[in-house]
């Protein structure tokens, strides 16, 4: 039944992830300097194998695009704490091709 109630809310765009199309979780663009912390994060994370809202490459160099993180111990573009559940983002760690699922 609410399947049923969920598809026409689907189709006229009024439910969407937590990540929106400019690559934004709540007005953080999820590029760049990330250092992970164990409390008081920007983003809270889960890490996935199936199923992500963002697929992650870790870089050394240029975190310019979607998906691309640089780990940082200081000057962040933003935090994350990784969680095991109540995520706010469910991300999964590439090699190639990052970015929105």
């Amino acid at each position: 039944m609410s399947v049923l109630l969920a598809a026409p809310l689907l189709a006229a765009g009024l439910v969407s992830g937590p990540i929106d199309a400019d690559c934004r979780f709540d007005g953080i663009a999820l590029q760049g300097r990330v250092k992970i912390v164990t409390s008081f994060p920007d983003i809270r994370v889960q890490a996935v194998t199936s199923f992500p809202d963002l697929r992650v490459q870790r870089v050394d160099s240029f975190p310019d695009r979607c998906g691309r993180w640089q780990f940082v111990g200081s000057f962040p573009d933003f935090t994350i704490q990784y969680v095991e559940s109540f995520p706010d983002i469910r991300v999964e760690y590439v090699t190639s091709f990052p970015g929105l699922r």
